[in-house]
């Protein structure tokens, strides 16, 4: 369970710590919704972690299992779409450029919000990995959340 908690570990970073350091100046979030999504992200990991640490429990073969090894596969996928979906949307406009912009490249060429598809195949493949109602719980949230931004975004 210790692999499961640093591969959420990293996923928290990235999206709490790394992202919104690479990503440029651009209209400023408000406090509240900074505030709102810090405390989901702390109860979110909280709860992740602990489910993974103190209640999952798996067969000594289990990262062996078909559902693991298919739910890493689709996690790393979603990873890898979700990061360098975040890269094109990071450089569509040159410096001090404004106005909208339809990003190409990439998922961008399949689904017009391949950011949200990438994270939203990122944690149904960590909940397929994971096998505990707490992942496929934020599996689910992140599928509506995301899905109804995706859906905003195409429009």
């Amino acid at each position: 369970s210790l692999l499961y908690v640093n591969k959420f570990s990293f996923l928290v970073c990235y999206r709490a710590l790394i992202f919104p350091l690479l990503i440029r100046e651009g209209k400023p979030t408000p406090f509240f919704t900074f505030v709102l999504a810090l405390l989901f992200c702390v109860f979110n990991g909280y709860l992740q972690g602990r489910s993974l640490s103190n209640y999952a429990t798996y067969h000594p073969g289990w990262l062996k299992d078909p559902c693991f090894i298919t739910g890493f596969i689709g996690w790393l996928l979603g990873m890898v779409i979700n990061i360098h979906s975040d890269h094109i949307l990071r450089n569509l406009r040159k410096p001090g450029e404004t106005g909208y912009k339809i990003p190409r490249g990439g998922m961008f060429e399949y689904v017009s919000g391949a950011n949200f598809f990438g994270e939203i195949l990122e944690w149904f493949g960590f909940a397929l990995a994971c096998c505990t109602i707490e992942s496929l719980a934020f599996a689910l949230c992140t599928l509506f959340i995301l899905g109804s931004r995706a859906r905003q975004h195409h429009r």
